[in-house]
């Protein structure tokens, strides 16, 4: 992938671009809000790296703008650790986000993910989502698990079907209450109800689920990646 490093301070510039060149990226930097934008414009890129505390901005108020120019994945890496930081990056726009300090075999991981996912991009547009078991026809909106049909009222196909679409990102509760019911105003404690009846029909034990997981404050995870 070609990524770009968005941060002001040049030890964090400089320890990434090895580690992710080692790894057979190609590596560009910019260290203000300013020169992401421009980098972006001048050089296709796969996925951004991207600091809040930007010199001449704040980082989440250009996720939005790289978002329109160039169809990448964001990762915000910040030392903000409220929620409500972490929720507004993700409704911006950011695929993910990793508290600094950080560890390289996380990010690594985490990049990884992104590789299978751009591996399986066609699914974004595609009729079907199949892995770990799960298949999801959109069409004619169907769901099996390990070969068994699982019956789904409307509502919680609309949820399964944004996070499927969102396979191993955060998905938030924002855009969840979007998906099922074109209001983001609506009860948290709607949301709450129905994805506990998605886990009760989905998951082999609702009480330690494994296949939708809980991003505390923010929103919920699709633990599966199309292969």
């Amino acid at each position: 992938m070609r990524i770009l490093v968005v941060d002001d301070e040049p030890a964090i510039r400089d320890a990434l671009q090895p580690v992710l060149a080692a790894q057979g990226h190609e590596v560009l930097s910019a260290e203000s809000a300013s020169s992401a934008v421009r980098a972006v414009r001048t050089n296709a890129t796969d996925l951004i790296l991207l600091d809040l505390g930007l010199p001449d901005a704040d980082g989440i108020e250009i996720i939005g703008k790289l978002k329109e120019l160039c169809a990448c994945t964001i990762i915000v890496l910040s030392a903000r650790h409220l929620e409500s930081d972490k929720v507004a990056a993700l409704d911006e726009g950011a695929d993910d986000y990793i508290d600094k300090p950080f560890g390289i075999a996380e990010l690594l991981a985490r990049l990884r993910t992104v590789e299978r996912r751009m591996a399986a991009s066609a699914n974004d547009g595609a009729s079907q989502f199949e892995a770990g078991g799960m298949r999801i026809d959109f069409a004619i909106r169907a769901v099996w698990l390990q070969g068994e049909e699982i019956k789904l009222s409307p509502k919680e196909f609309a949820l399964l079907t944004a996070l499927a679409r969102n396979a191993g990102r955060v998905v938030t509760q924002r855009q969840l209450l979007i998906a099922g019911w074109d209001d983001p105003a609506t009860e948290g404690q709607n949301l709450r109800s129905y994805m506990a009846l998605l886990r009760q029909k989905l998951e082999y034990d609702p009480s330690e689920p494994e296949l939708i997981l809980t991003e505390p404050g923010v929103g919920y995870r699709l633990a599966l990646t199309p292969s």
